[in-house]
């Protein structure tokens, strides 16, 4: 079975460019795609917006064996060993990226009271920059402060490739949010955002994959226990091991 990670770890910066120019290759690797990390929010021009001392990478792997050696005996992967990373599932896709064009619209089923992990990646027209900022950065502030997410996080790889990361304590929570019907202030921004990139697309390419967290390794920042577990209530509660 293929599976997904997404890795964050603390690197030079100079390593985090050259991973940012040239995507890692390695023997059961089918994708991979490195960003720096920007904070959710943060203002348009400042340091915030684009973290070099931060990697991020999001890949499709042959097996969990290929991740294991990847991790083990790549120069990149011995240092993304370091930090933290979350081993995934494929469960459903809106839209489709051309990197990654055999994924179904949806893989298999899922209880709404299960953790999920949700990935977006998108090519931004360059043009469209200024109105994605307007529309986006509301939507940035509702998954950071939003009660049912445990991390979020945005990247990007110059000049035009940018993602978000969030993880969810459950499926009806982050369903809750894209619908606008959370318990928050102004809930409806992310569905406001959608309506308007409806209206006008700011990208060349976008989509939005749903992934069921398997276990996770590491930490991030002194954190650890991240993904929730779903205990036999039905509840989220203590991390993935």
């Amino acid at each position: 079975m293929t599976i997904f990670t997404f890795h964050l770890a603390e690197l030079r910066p100079a390593t985090t460019a050259k991973a940012l120019w040239k995507a890692p290759s390695a023997p059961g690797v089918r994708y991979a795609e490195c960003l720096t990390l920007m904070r959710l929010g943060a203002p348009t021009i400042s340091p915030a917006r684009m973290q070099l001392g931060r990697l991020a990478m999001f890949a499709r792997w042959e097996d969990e064996t290929a991740v294991d050696e990847f991790l083990a005996k790549d120069l990149l992967g011995r240092q993304l060993a370091t930090g933290w990373h979350v081993r995934m599932e494929f469960l459903r896709r809106w839209s489709r990226l051309a990197a990654l064009p055999d994924l179904p619209a949806r893989a298999g089923e899922w209880d709404q009271a299960e953790p999920v992990v949700a990935v977006t990646l998108a090519r931004m027209r360059l043009l469209e920059v200024p109105r994605f900022l307007k529309w986006g950065k509301p939507v940035e502030r509702l998954v950071r402060d939003h009660p049912g997410a445990t991390l979020a996080l945005a990247a990007m790889r110059p000049p035009r490739t940018i993602s978000t990361f969030s993880v969810w304590r459950s499926v009806r929570e982050m369903e809750e949010m894209v619908h606008g019907h959370s318990s928050v202030p102004a809930p409806d921004r992310h569905a406001a955002a959608m309506t308007e990139r409806r209206r006008r697309d700011f990208h060349h390419e976008f989509a939005t994959l749903r992934f069921r967290p398997l276990s996770e390794h590491g930490s991030w920042q002194g954190r650890s226990g991240i993904v929730p577990r779903q205990d036999p209530s039905g509840d989220p509660s203590s991390a993935v091991g």
